[in-house]
């Protein structure tokens, strides 16, 4: 026996549920893949660009007073001592201004804590990247992004090839206030008194500057400790450095034009705590390769990594 035909309604109502049901799928799908990426957060190197591309020396800039200094110090022992503690942090660093942000890093699959001062007000503070996937040890500092160029884009490098660092980046372009945003000559400024307390706290610093190749053509790289002693992590990072390349001077043997950081005031704090302070001057030919920049990232996280 034939079986009898469905009805045309029936099959144009089965083609609807059919149609419908599959919208409906597909509408779940697509809402699938950006609850994932929210999961993961932003990308740090995104957020970071976008601060370095708004500074400029008109922007607005202040130090901190003597009550969010205090803030501060309170946030960078937390961050070291109390690294459960995001919900807590995140209020410390929102009272100083700064944006939270949590994820998964894109590059490293590590967890990350982010603050960011975005600039939208004269609390031009910058940001503070935290890398979640094992306790703080070191930061890497960029007291001059977008003016250093591409210090920024090389801090994160090395951040990201070095578990448990910091990366510590300055908010304001330094000639901003009349040069008061200059953090490494500044220690009424977030940055050093982030910076000290991190240093308080047994994470050792290092600081990455750039010079013009007029003013060292002999050298691509300077590495000195500015005021605190050397120590064998900077004759470590000057040895890879000519290992992999760069004519590097080395402060403490011969002078390096005026370049060596004895100014520096993050060092000079650090010499009186006896802290490991490294102070790292690249050249313009390092820093706008990718290639050479990266060979240096790879000797920074190789001999921050040694204890």
């Amino acid at each position: 026996m034939r079986t009898p035909l469905p009805a045309a309604g029936s099959t144009r109502r089965g083609l609807i549920a059919a149609a419908t049901l599959a919208l409906l799928v597909s509408g779940a799908c697509a809402d699938a893949k950006p609850t994932s990426e929210q999961q993961r957060g932003p990308d740090p190197e995104v957020l970071i660009d976008e601060l370095t591309a708004g500074l400029s020396r008109d922007n607005p800039y202040r130090d901190p007073d003597t009550e969010e200094r205090a803030t501060a110090r309170r946030a960078a022992r937390s961050l070291v001592t109390e690294p459960n503690a995001a919900n807590d942090l995140d209020q410390v660093f929102g009272d100083l201004g700064f944006r939270a942000h949590h994820g998964t890093d894109p590059v490293t699959d590590r967890p990350f804590d982010l603050y960011l001062a975005d600039g939208s007000d004269d609390r031009s503070w910058g940001a503070v990247l935290v890398d979640r996937g094992t306790a703080p040890r070191t930061v890497i500092e960029v007291p001059h992004p977008g003016f250093d160029i591409n210090t920024e884009k090389l801090g994160l490098a090395v951040h990201r090839k070095t578990p448990g660092s910091v990366l510590l980046v300055a908010g304001a372009h330094r000639q901003a206030a009349d040069s008061d945003a200059d953090v490494a000559h500044n220690d009424r400024s977030l940055f050093h008194t982030l910076a000290t307390e991190f240093a308080r706290n047994d994470l050792d610093q290092i600081q990455l500057h750039g010079f013009a190749d007029r003013n060292l053509p002999t050298s691509d790289a300077v590495v000195s400790t500015g005021s605190a002693p050397v120590t064998p992590v900077a004759r470590r990072i000057a040895d890879g450095l000519s290992g992999a390349g760069l004519n590097t001077c080395r402060a403490w043997v011969r002078k390096c034009g005026q370049l060596e950081g004895k100014t520096n005031q993050q060092g000079r704090a650090a010499a009186e705590l006896e802290a490991v302070f490294v102070h790292l001057e690249l050249s313009w030919s390092v820093r706008r390769d990718a290639e050479a920049r990266g060979r240096v990232a790879e000797v920074l996280a190789a001999q921050l990594a040694v204890a």
